[in-house]
């Protein structure tokens, strides 16, 4: 481990000290979510994306080690390794190096040059290298046997081996692979016969950008093209451009020999470097574009998870329909199930009963809030309930995977006896409650808010937003008394089965009033106690201290602040100017340092403080469907989704809009996301309205003065839940809005 310490700092431009704190505490199996919170003084304050890198450079660092190592043994047990060839293993840094180095050796088919030389062309390959000034004709033909006909087959020969060892050559391949950089471009054209069937990729059809311009999006698009089989694709810079890279290395001279090479070097290009080139490129293009496609999909993730909660209130939440109605239930304050019931708002003869059953329904529960899924009828059933004049408040919740709950395992479990209906509108009546506490139950992926997830790397997709998942549990702590299992598995060293070992025990006992009973769940042993506790909180436990983010082991420390203080701990909680008088550096000790103690004493001034800001409902104008949608209309939206292209807005139709990133700012900006975030309101001004393709082209820059612009400041966030799911399809009426809105 002490080996990757000096790479990995240098990398990331980080402290040795810190890295080799991290990388000891990770040996140990300390999480990243307690090292970020708990162990500021041991890292040197690193947040939980720098530890998550060192982390991702260590486990590159050992596979790179493991890789090497083996190519290492390979040559060695073919009795080729010289230590001019380990100097150059031993200086490789990257995996293109290494394996350029390796390429010679590796085991493969019989290939064209291995057929010549087995013929015994070599040495006449060799002569053509020489670049002397030989006949080659008369050379050529001492080659001439019966495995070789003529002149010609002597030399294509010698060609074979001259491409194969350009081919394997570590220089040119560097070389090549720069110019592949800087001067490469992808190319895409459609496959004859498939411009129906692939119609979407139309703008794909004859398309060329440089690969070092070309965005994360378009990458996605046209590899998608690609894999579906409508679009055959090259990368490549200009061939002379390369083939005049290789000459520059081979040919030395003007002669019959350097035309041989010439000839070698063109198919050496063409047949080997070019295509072993573009796999590489694509791969590589493929691996960007979906690291950036997946840090947009976690980053809204994580704005998504952590939307404001409505909090413990009783809630009326609705699951709309038509035809087959509305589906009612009742939550008490901690989500529990009180009731369900079934209403028909929407035929006329039947209105003022459905009124009634809801005012009553409002009164025998205590309700406070209505819940509504955005889904088909939710705005319609909007005004129903506001017609109704009951004085509360009305959140309209996007119900994007609530059918995808209510028929999981999980609903199940929780109500065996109850049909999915009733576990929908359960859901969206709790993601109002507490958007982080429901939508864990859920796959990330199925909540919508992504770009191109179904295209990416699924396995690094999975990892990383379970991180970000992981993250946001702990940065918002978890009641100990109520949360399921399922947030529990979240919280820093625990997982899947002590979640399941704590809900027995808290099943058995009742409730937790101690953070130390949780050392009397099974399997639940030191090392995980010192992980979860911190982020575990105990509301009206037996030690106020229980329901904060202060980790039980300074808890003698905070005893020791409040005896020197005069006061117990009880009158130090909450006391701001109190605690101001306390000099962090005087209770500095090896165990607990003073980056930690501020920590503490921040935490002690608003204790078990959650993170997220307050819900607020929100406002559409009166427009329920596309239909109603006209062009130069000024309404009121919510950014559902953020891509590199551009941002969705709900403007309470089906259909959410489309904000060019052109059209979001008048400030130039690359990046939606610099200053847009999920659930953030905001006025636009629809630009274009596709009725035939269900599309809406919205700007927000419209709305305010060219020297404003959108800038970047502190965000305002509606309450809603779930976000729409916005996809993109490849190609389609939105790459169209986008060329004409501008860039």
């Amino acid at each position: 481990m002490s080996a990757f310490v000096q790479p990995i700092a240098q990398k990331l431009n980080i402290k040795l000290q810190s890295v080799e704190a991290v990388l000891a505490m990770l040996a140990e199996g300390a999480t990243i979510p307690f090292i970020a919170r708990y162990r500021k003084d041991k890292t040197g304050a690193l947040d939980e994306v720098q530890i998550q890198q060192i982390q991702d450079q260590l486990k590159f660092l050992k596979e790179f080690t493991e890789r090497k190592s083996f190519i290492e043994k390979t040559i060695i047990e073919q009795q080729k390794m010289t230590p001019a060839l380990q100097a150059k293993i031993d200086g490789a840094v990257t995996v293109a190096e290494l394996e350029d180095i390796y390429l010679p050796y590796k085991p493969k088919r019989t290939t064209k040059a291995q057929t010549a030389r087995g013929k015994g062309l070599e040495p006449l390959a060799n002569l053509l290298l020489e670049q002397n000034d030989t006949d080659v004709l008369a050379v050529a033909t001492t080659f001439i046997t019966e495995n070789v006909l003529d002149v010609e087959a002597a030399l294509q020969g010698a060609r074979d081996i001259i491409a194969e060892l350009i081919n394997e050559d570590a220089q040119v391949r560097a070389k090549l692979r720069k110019l592949f950089e800087s001067a490469a471009t992808i190319q895409s054209k459609v496959i004859s016969d498939q411009e129906t069937a692939g119609i979407k990729y139309k703008d794909y059809f004859d398309f060329s950008e440089l690969i070092s311009k070309i965005p994360s999006h378009r990458i996605l698009a046209v590899l998608r093209g690609f894999l579906e089989g409508y679009l055959r694709i090259t990368i490549s810079p200009l061939e002379e451009n390369a083939i005049e890279t290789i000459e520059s290395i081979y040919i030395r001279r003007m002669s019959s020999c350097g035309d041989q090479i010439r000839k070698a070097t063109k198919d050496a290009y063409r047949r080997l470097l070019q295509p072993s080139l573009e796999t590489e490129f694509r791969t590589n293009l493929k691996a960007k574009a979906d690291e950036d496609a997946i840090n947009v999909f976690a980053e809204n993730l994580r704005q998504l998870l952590l939307s404001a909660p409505i909090g413990g209130k009783r809630i009326l939440a609705i699951d709309p329909g038509y035809r087959s109605g509305c589906k009612v239930v009742c939550l008490d304050e901690k989500g529990g199930l009180q009731k369900t019931d079934l209403i028909f708002p929407h035929e006329n003869n039947r209105v003022a009963a459905e009124e009634i059953k809801i005012k009553n329904l409002v009164q025998q529960y205590g309700i406070e809030v209505f819940a509504i899924g955005d889904g088909t009828a939710g705005r319609e059933t909007e005004i129903f309930i506001k017609k109704i004049n009951l004085g509360l408040p009305v959140f309209l919740v996007n119900e994007d995977g609530a059918s995808i709950y209510s028929a999981s395992e999980i609903a199940r479990e929780e109500f065996p006896n109850e049909d999915i209906t009733v576990r929908g509108a359960v859901s969206i009546g709790r993601r109002l409650m507490d958007p982080l506490a429901e939508l864990v139950k859920l796959d990330p992926k199925s909540i919508g808010v992504g770009q191109y997830q179904h295209d990416v790397n699924q396995f690094r997709l999975k990892e990383r937003l379970d991180a970000t998942v992981v993250s946001c549990v702990n940065n918002v702590g978890v009641n100990l008394n109520t949360a399921s299992k399922h947030l529990l598995s979240y919280v820093s060293g625990i997982g899947g089965t002590l979640a399941d070992n704590i809900i027995k025990y808290r099943n058995e006992i009742g409730k937790f009033s101690s953070r130390k009973q949780l050392l009397k769940v099974p399997r639940l042993g030191g090392k995980a106690f010192e992980q979860c506790a911190g982020f575990l909180r105990i509301p009206e436990g037996d030690d106020l201290l229980d329901q904060s983010a202060v980790h039980p082991e300074a808890y003698p420390l905070v005893e020791v602040i409040a005896k020197e203080l005069g006061v117990d701990v009880k009158a130090l909680i909450g006391k701001e100017e109190l605690l101001k008088r306390v000099d962090a550096k005087k209770y500095a000790t090896e165990q607990i340092g003073e980056l930690t103690i501020q920590d503490i004493l921040n935490e002690l001034k608003k204790p078990g403080l959650d993170p997220r800001s307050e819900a607020q409902a929100f406002e559409f104008a009166n427009i329920f469907g596309i239909d109603d949608v006209k062009v130069g209309m000024e309404v009121p939206g919510v950014v559902t989704n953020i891509t590199r292209f551009g941002a969705f807005v709900d403007i309470g139709v089906k259909q959410d809009g489309l904000v060019h990133v052109s059209e979001i700012s008048h400030q130039y900006i690359t990046d939606p996301s610099e200053v847009l975030k999920l659930n953030q309101q905001v006025k636009v001004k629809v630009m274009e309205v596709d009725i035939i393709r269900k599309r809406i082209g919205l700007s927000i820059k419209q709305m305010m003065a060219p020297a404003t612009g959108l800038q970047k400041r502190p965000i305002e966030r509606k309450n809603s839940v779930v976000q729409k799911e916005a996809e993109l399809p490849m190609n389609d009426a939105l790459v169209a809005l986008k060329q004409k809105f501008g860039r």
